[in-house]
């Protein structure tokens, strides 16, 4: 951040006195589907609101028998802005703490619903397993109380390159320096340092304790700590399961961004408890020679699909036996760490007013070919060429959790073509999964849209479907320097204005809040 300003948290004072909120009506004298705005009460929205919208006939279902749950919601999406990754790097103090609160201001006037406020496990117990600092992360939430916005907050267990933030605690690293084999390892040997193996677990390989009862502290310290906001502010809870917050393995080169690798990717399965899980799995199954080792004839990170023989399109060894085998199991592995990670967020959230949810990725690239080879490598796979999301929706919909999809903004484009995209048939296939499971969706967008606009008419259009899929929440990712832009936010403002508002006069002119809203974003430009 450019500017860095200190904030020490005092203790959390009594909500804020509610500010107006901007609600939608019908004006007389205008064309059906036209709106203006009129003021109401402006609060988070409580665990009545949740009911009322449809979230109890959501977590009935769950039983995830694949009887093909209808998930028949038709309220409007929510919308949230998220505040940036690192709004909070060191526990206890605020970066750039008047542009925080700025922005946070401008969200409210342009009528948004709240702001998402990623938490970081690295942030909040950088030292020791036995110490939280919640200190600058209550202060957010201070701020967004006070406005009268709902918080969406995201538990990250795993950091991501580039994010601003150690990807996790120093302590678990100290550990990993005892044990490497902790961390996901590629064929090659080469290690992601900022993502623990899911192979681990339930192992005490971190000061005696497993990951998974890690994690489970993390949440219970957080629920603990921001206990005074589950009733008036915050409204959701997003808990991150693997690399980059998403349930996916690290298919992407080691120390490379997740979100702008489109490779094939490699498996990562080469770790020594990867391995012996891999061999046992092996000798149950009667063969145990396809235990040894993953793939041996799988592409590297950067090649094509046909550049060798595992995921060529026809005669490919992923559609014979050993190929069924190996990616029933890669994938196995990383369903049921989802199913791990969800029970112990249900523990601890499963009594809080809050809707439960967790990110999976949108790998379109690669998706127009017939082995789908980079979902594959990401875990996402089912035998006989069927769905590869439909076990992850099953395991969603048991947890009572909605599955964040962050690709609504995605178009095809020339440079999509030359990588088999399909972002269209993959939401499809996302939507078809959670359908016949009986999972709601939620919505992000893959990266600020600067060039394409068409990218908002894409969002605009899957928030405003009128299918019974329609996402229950989207959030815009995310606040900072480029945000607040002259090259964006004039843009975005407009989107957000068609979402909630309709459609405008062209002789609408600016009015106090949109002068005063303008006058808070130039104040967010140090973001």
């Amino acid at each position: 951040m450019e500017t860095v300003l200190m904030v020490q948290h005092a203790a959390a004072p009594a909500p804020a006195a509610a500010r107006p909120r901007q609600a939608l009506r019908h004006v007389g004298g205008r064309a059906p589907g036209r709106v203006a705005l009129a003021r109401t009460r402006y609060g988070g929205v409580g665990s009545r609101d949740l009911r009322a919208a449809g979230l109890g006939r959501f977590f009935s279902h769950g039983a995830g028998d694949g009887k093909g749950h209808e998930v028949d919601d038709m309220e409007p999406a929510r919308l949230f802005v998220g505040l940036p990754n690192d709004a909070v790097t060191d526990g206890a103090t605020v970066n750039s703490a008047a542009a925080i609160a700025a922005g946070i201001r401008a969200v409210r006037l342009l009528g948004a619903d709240g702001v998402e406020l990623p938490v970081f496990w690295s942030v909040a117990q950088p030292d020791s397993p036995d110490r939280f600092s919640w200190g600058g992360y209550l202060a957010v939430a201070d701020m967004v109380r006070a406005e009268g916005l709902s918080l969406r907050v995201s538990l990250r267990s795993h950091g991501s390159p580039g994010g601003g933030v150690p990807s996790l605690p120093s302590w678990v690293t100290g550990a990993a320096a005892d044990d490497p084999d902790i961390f996901f390892t590629d064929r090659s040997g080469k290690r992601h340092e900022d993502c623990l193996s899911f192979a681990v677990d339930e192992l005490p390989v971190v000061h005696g304790k497993s990951p998974l009862q890690l994690y489970e502290a993390f949440y219970r310290g957080f629920a603990g700590a921001f206990n005074d906001f589950f009733d008036s502010t915050i409204t959701d809870v997003t808990v991150g399961l693997g690399a980059n917050g998403e349930l996916r393995y690290p298919s992407y080169p080691p120390g490379s961004d997740a979100r702008t690798f489109t490779g094939v990717g490699e498996f990562q399965c080469y770790d020594k408890y990867m391995l012996a899980q891999l061999r046992r799995h092996a000798e149950e199954s009667g063969n145990a020679m396809w235990g040894r080792s993953g793939p041996h004839d799988a592409p590297r990170y950067h090649e094509s699909p046909d550049s060798r023989n595992f995921f060529k399109e026809h005669g490919g060894s992923w559609e014979t036996p050993y190929g069924d085998f190996f990616l029933s199991w890669y994938a196995g592995q990383l369903v049921g760490h989802g199913d791990r990670v969800l029970g112990a967020a249900g523990a601890v959230f499963g009594d809080k007013p809050v809707e439960l949810s967790a990110k999976v990725p949108f790998m379109h690239w690669w998706h127009g070919a017939r082995s789908r080879p980079a979902e594959a490598a990401a875990g996402f796979y089912k035998s006989d060429k069927k769905n590869g999301y439909s076990p992850v929706a099953k395991v969603f919909a048991r947890h009572g959790c909605t599955m964040v999809v962050p690709g609504m903004d995605v178009c095809m484009n020339k440079q999509h073509h030359s990588t088999g995209s399909s972002p269209d048939r993959l939401l499809v296939q996302i939507k078809n999964a959670c359908r016949r499971h009986g999972a709601r969706i939620a919505g992000e967008n893959a990266s600020l849209v600067m060039t394409h606009t068409s990218s908002f008419s894409r969002i605009r259009s899957n928030i405003l479907t009128t299918e019974r899929m329609r996402p229950s929440h989207f959030t815009y990712q995310r606040m900072g320097a480029e945000f607040f832009s002259p090259d964006h936010f004039p843009r975005f403002m407009e989107f957000l204005r068609s979402v909630v508002c309709g459609e405008w006069d062209e002789d609408d002119v600016p009015g106090d809040e949109e002068r005063e809203m303008a006058l808070y974003a130039r104040e967010a430009r140090t973001v």
